[in-house]
């Protein structure tokens, strides 16, 4: 891996990178967290998101992401995920993808103590319906409580079926869904101010289209696979295309890490 960008620092004469930084090689964890690192959090937390792309704009083949990923990608995944308070994922993509809860790591675990954070981030599903299998062990045996966010509107019936199996239920929404700016403030008054989104493409477009996503952590990856695969974000278009400005730019094997952050 390699730093592309940023290559040099515009109000220094100094490099911005370490020569090291810009030779091909394998970077250890502890050096992508440094570069993944969250900004300090405000009150009301940081939200980005971690999504891969094909070059021809596919977010998954055969209904998976896991097709046009790589192992680095994976690692970075793993960063971003041992960085985070909490990662919001929508009911679809936990249904598809199989999500389990996550777990502590140990090339994290003094990073997570240091910052006063839990061994390992929760997991925050949103969903209208709570239309979810409670036996699956995200819900029965998380290391830290799943949380399920959905609107006022929801079955009580459902309630309490994921408050049985043990999840606390946040309430973000007084119509049938969950409002995106009430539910990464509810998440930052509980104290998850570093927050992390893995799609799907429906909810990364409900949170970009409110105006709540801080960050955009999006791999290319060097792959065509031509059909009609859902981009990485979906629903109805901005009036006005939001505006994100480039951060970092790493690259492995072709495929380019890129960070994105909100104008």
């Amino acid at each position: 891996m390699r730093r592309l960008f940023p290559v040099t620092d515009q109000t220094a004469p100094a490099p911005a990178v370490r020569p090291e930084d810009a030779a091909d090689r394998e970077w250890a964890l502890d050096e992508l967290a440094e570069a993944y690192a969250y900004p300090e959090p405000a009150d009301g937390g940081w939200l980005r998101a971690n999504m891969v792309s094909t070059l021809d704009g596919a977010a998954q083949h055969d209904g998976r992401s896991q097709a046009i990923s790589s192992d680095a990608d994976m690692r970075i995944f793993g960063t971003l995920r041992g960085l985070a308070d909490v990662v919001l994922v929508g009911a679809e993509t936990v249904r598809l993808e199989g999500y389990r809860p996550a777990r502590a790591r140990d090339a994290f675990a003094a990073r997570r103590v240091a910052a006063g954070q839990a061994p390992a981030p929760a997991i925050a599903v949103v969903t209208a319906s709570l239309n979810l299998d409670f036996s699956l062990p995200l819900f029965t045996s998380p290391l830290v409580p799943t949380l399920i966010l959905t609107g006022a509107a929801a079955s009580p019936d459902r309630i309490r079926d994921a408050e049985k199996a043990g999840a606390r239920v946040i309430v973000a929404g007084d119509g049938p869904g969950v409002e995106p700016d009430r539910a990464v403030a509810a998440l930052a008054e509980m104290g998850l101010l570093r927050q992390l989104t893995e799609g799907g493409p429906r909810l990364l477009g409900q949170f970009a289209a409110a105006g709540v996503l801080d960050e955009l952590c999006l791999t290319v990856s060097p792959l065509l696979t031509v059909g009609s695969a859902q981009r990485i974000t979906g629903g109805p278009g901005l009036p006005d295309p939001a505006r994100f400005a480039l951060a970092a730019v790493l690259e492995e094997a072709g495929f380019l890490f890129t960070r994105y952050r909100r104008s």
